[in-house]
């Protein structure tokens, strides 16, 4: 009977205040949830505890992606040109940036040279070196250039460069392969950077270890001409002093270059057409110029001395080079349209032109 009554009281107190137990499956579940919310402590107490979140954040980072570098700004001109940037250069040339440059001195000892202006001149090209006794010969050969060249011996050794060309001459032999002559800003430009420096290498005056001249060894830096008058000297291979900047050759010394410009006897005599943006000298080039007769040539010879050899020196001549024949060369430029056709007709890198090739039979 007592163990009835404690029964019962038992089942009172247990049974009527509490709901049924959950299902076994019930009881498996909340044991899962209360695991994965309550993750067992880590040794070391609190201090080793980690997050989730924690420990995604210090595990190893995979390094960012490297950036592409953003182009350089293109150089706009004070008139809203903007400038081209330079694209794969033509064989042998050399591609000068468009910007502003500071053309003519003024402290010149020859007033032709005055005033200094800051100029700007689109992107061109320009041919590394001279143009040689052999390649214009090749012209002529093909006859694609008038016959021209120098009247001196010991002036057709193949490297040398071409003497005794006319303007016309050295324009068609441009023209012949694509290109022009420079005008007188751009020569000046590719030959004084855009800082104003006066020759290719710096403010260094000219000597026979960069340009070849007349030096106290005489002229052509003491090179002999063979058989008559060795003492007049003769011009040396092109490349044969340093390189200077945009990888040209021979810009002062060496061989006088035939420019494009009708000249002026001042830049201030020029006015605006010698101004601005690319100028082009008198009437801008054209065939024909009232009141102007004569062409200009730049960059000092190997017949004269340091004082010619200097990105500003400017001299002047009949473009039919007479009635006093004199012994100039030349070298090509190209403008951005005229490189772009150029590049796009050389043949690749590797490629065989041949006919025989052409006509050999494939490999199969």
């Amino acid at each position: 009977m007592r163990a009835r009554a404690l029964l019962l009281g038992t089942c009172f107190l247990g049974c009527a205040g509490n709901p049924s137990p959950p299902a076994p499956d019930a009881q498996k579940a909340s044991k899962f949830e209360s695991t994965a919310l309550e993750p067992a402590p880590v040794e070391g107490g609190d201090a080793g505890e980690q997050k989730p979140a924690e420990a995604a954040a210090d595990a190893p980072q995979p390094p960012p992606k490297p950036t592409k570098p953003a182009p350089p700004a293109l150089e706009t001109a004070p008139d809203g040109t903007e400038g081209i940037p330079c694209a794969s250069a033509p064989d042998r040339m050399s591609c000068i940036p468009a910007g502003p440059f500071l053309r003519g001195r003024d402290e010149a000892e020859r007033s032709n040279e005055m005033p200094a202006a800051t100029i700007w001149a689109q992107t061109f090209y320009m041919d590394q070196y001279e143009v040689t006794y052999a390649e214009y010969k090749t012209c002529q050969k093909e006859k694609r250039c008038p016959r021209s060249g120098p009247r001196y011996t010991d002036f057709d050794h193949p490297d040398m460069p071409i003497q005794g060309v006319s303007w016309f001459d050295s324009l068609a032999y441009c023209e012949a392969h694509g290109k022009t002559l420079p005008t007188e800003a751009q020569w000046e430009k590719a030959a004084r950077g855009p800082d104003g420096e006066i020759y290719p290498w710096g403010n260094e005056p000219a000597d026979c270890d960069k340009a070849i001249i007349k030096d106290e060894t005489g002229r052509s830096c003491g090179l002999k001409k063979a058989i008559s008058k060795p003492e007049t000297g003769r011009p040396w291979d092109v490349g044969s002093r340093p390189v200077g900047r945009y990888e040209l050759y021979d810009m002062v010394g060496n061989s006088w270059e035939w420019v494009y410009d009708w000249y002026s006897r001042s830049y201030e005599a020029c006015g605006e057409a010698c101004l601005g943006v690319d100028p082009r000298g008198p009437c801008d080039g054209e065939e024909t110029c009232k009141g102007h007769s004569q062409k200009i040539i730049r960059g000092g010879s190997w017949y004269w001395d340091e004082t010619r050899a200097t990105g500003t020196y400017r001299r002047a001549h009949f473009p039919s080079n007479g009635p006093h024949f004199h012994h100039f060369g030349f070298r090509c430029a190209a403008t951005a349209q005229q490189a772009q056709a150029l590049t796009s007709s050389e043949p690749e890198a590797g490629a065989d032109t041949t006919e025989e090739a052409a006509a050999s039979p494939q490999a199969g």
